[in-house]
This record gives C-alpha cells, structure tokens and sequence, in this order.
C-alpha cells in the first residue's frame, strides 16, 4: 500500500478531509525551502506537492511561474528537487510527496533513470500537466512500473465522453482542477464543484482533491466538505514572496497560513 493510499485511508478513518499544500522546490532559497518543506506535516499539510521548476511553465499563473523563476536563478535542478525529497525523507517516512511539473525536464533526464532516482529519494507520485493518456509510453507506464502513482488532471471541460479515457490509469488520486484557465486567478463556485464530484466519483473509485484558486482557510473548508482534499498552491508561493521582499521569514509566515488552513479543512465537517 502505497503512502497516498495509506494517508487517504487515514483521512476517512479520521472522517474528514485532507489538505494538500503545493510549493516550488528552491523557493525563495534552497536553505529556506528545506525549512519550509521540513516544516509543513507538523503545520497541518496531509499531502505535499513539490513544483519542479522550469522555463515555460503555460498551465501556471504570475505566482507561480515567479516562483519557478525564482527557484532556477538560485541554481534550482530537477536533480537538486530530488535531493531535497531525499532529505525531507531522513526526517519523515510518512507524509505523502507528490512531483507536480512538466514533461520537458523529465524527458531530458531521461524517463526510466528519472523513475528509478524519484522513486529512490521517496517520491510516492507525479502530476505531468502536459502528458495526455494518449502519451502513457512516454512515463506514465514507466511511472506504474515503477511503484510510482500517476495523478490524472481533469477539467470542468472534461466530459463524460473524455473521463473513461483520462482515468483508466489513473492512480494514487485524481485532482480536479477546479477552473478553466491558469492556476491562482480565480476560485470556483461550490455548487459547481460539489457538481463536478458527483460526476467524477462516477467514473472512480480514487480519493479527488480539488484544487486551482482555493486560497483562504473558509475556502478551504468549503472544499473540504465536500472533497477528499483541498489543494492550495499560488496563495502559498505568494505569500512566500512577499515574505521575501520585506525581509521576513519565509518559513514562519507560509508555515503560520498552512497551519489556519488545516484548521479550516480539519473542521470543515464536524
């Protein structure tokens, strides 16, 4: 049983939802990131998502695309997010790492080698946001086979026609991205999502978070009442550069926001 399987089934033992946290590794620092990263489980994150960097990041907003910039003027590598997986895993054998990103650094990496290194620094999963299931061979196969879980996007788009196809390999969770457009413009209705989550539970079995535009604590939990997860990314790379730009630390304000949103999601069905 994989630690996403493990973490969701302790989540609906627990009977609520979980909130899963998304950062750009190397952002604003290496040295920072680590704090932060070391810091999240005990603030409240259930699950972590760890951007990638790289250069043409077309499904990500202004915050997150700075953040990635960011992260690759300070010297940021795919191979360095690994190492910095690696040193999370000395301290925390449990929390849940997901690699968010694009396919371009992976392919220069080469599929199979980049497989067997993440799955050796504890990497448990991967969102690709630019790999359709039209393009499996590419690495979600090598991904399965490898003990790796495989995080399907889907849409409002999405219709009924498309989601057999997007989720037939679909492991670990599938993440509905909860607007049409790029990450941390906008928030979705409720009504809309709770809609959408009917419809996908449909067609799998496999926990949804949903994320794209959540950025309060009462957003949060309105999510949370409905979904298996909450997902909050751009409010989070924001106030990291805030933080940054007036001389503050990173770690103590993104750290103190994670800890009001798992207040926000732990309460959110009691």
């Amino acid at each position: 049983m994989s630690r996403i399987a493990r973490r969701f089934a302790k989540l609906k033992e627990e009977g609520r939802a979980g909130l899963v946290t998304f950062l750009m590794a190397g952002d604003p620092s290496r040295e920072a990131f680590q704090r932060i990263l070391a810091g999240l489980p005990g603030a409240g994150a259930d699950l972590i998502e760890i951007g990638m960097p790289f250069s043409d990041p077309m499904a990500d907003g202004p915050a997150i695309q700075a953040a990635g910039l960011r992260a690759l003027k300070a010297g940021m590598t795919l191979k360095g997010t690994l190492e910095l997986v690696r040193e999370f895993r000395r301290g925390d054998d449990a929390t849940p790492i997901v690699l968010m990103g694009y396919y371009n650094p992976i392919y220069r990496h080469g599929s199979e080698k980049f497989v067997a290194d993440a799955r050796d620094a504890g990497v448990d999963g991967l969102i690709i946001v630019d790999l359709p299931p039209e393009e499996d061979e590419e690495l979600a196969l090598p991904a399965m086979a490898g003990g790796l879980d495989f995080v399907r996007l889907t849409a409002p788009t999405t219709d009924e026609h498309r989601l057999p196809t997007v989720l037939r390999r679909a492991s670990g969770f599938v993440y509905y991205v909860s607007i049409t457009g790029i990450t941390g413009t906008r928030s979705a209705a409720v009504a809309s999502v709770e809609t959408a989550l009917e419809r996908l539970r449909r067609f799998t079995d496999l926990p949804v978070a949903v994320g794209f535009g959540i950025k309060t604590p009462g957003q949060a939990a309105e999510v949370a009442r409905h979904a298996d997860a909450a997902v909050v990314g751009s409010a989070l790379v924001q106030r990291i550069a805030e933080a940054a730009e007036r001389g503050a630390d990173p770690a103590l304000t993104v750290l103190g926001d994670v800890r009001a949103l798992a207040e926000g999601v732990r309460g959110a069905r009691r």
